[in-house]
Order: C-alpha cells, then sequence, then structure tokens
C-alpha cells in the first residue's frame, strides 16, 4: 500500500462496508464503480485507487483500519 487509506477516505468506504469484510467491500465498490458518470471522474479515480490498495493488502491489515467503528460512533 503506497499513500495508505487516510481517516477521511475510510469515513467514505464505511457507508460501503455493509458486509465487514475486505472482500465484501471490494464488491460493494466494484459494484458501484460502472454507475460513476463522466462527472464523477474524480471519485472514479479514487474508487480505483482505493480498489487496487484493497485488493493488495491483507486482511490483518485491514482488520486495523477504522471502518467497522466509523458509523458505530455515528
Amino acid at each position: 500500500m503506497s499513500k495508505g487509506i487516510t481517516f477521511d477516505e475510510q469515513e467514505f468506504l464505511a457507508l460501503y462496508n455493509a458486509s465487514g469484510t475486505r472482500l465484501g467491500l471490494i464488491a460493494a465498490l466494484e459494484e458501484m464503480r460502472p454507475y460513476l458518470g463522466p462527472d464523477d471522474s474524480e471519485l472514479a479515480g479514487y474508487t480505483d485507487s482505493w480498489l487496487d490498495q484493497l485488493k493488495a493488502m491483507t486482511d490483518d491489515e485491514y482488520g486495523n483500519m477504522e471502518l467497522n467503528s466509523i458509523l458505530d460512533d455515528a
């Protein structure tokens, strides 16, 4: 993982983390990605980067992210 996923990015990803697993989040992002249009180019770029990073990390690295507790605190 080169730059890492920031806390602010993790807050966004938490919205797609219904399964609570790395593979589930990857699947949710891959399902959402085709719906992004030309006006969503910045989000598409972020999504591609997150997918690359999630696919490259281990389940332990994923477990160290704050995703599961972010929405619990809201």
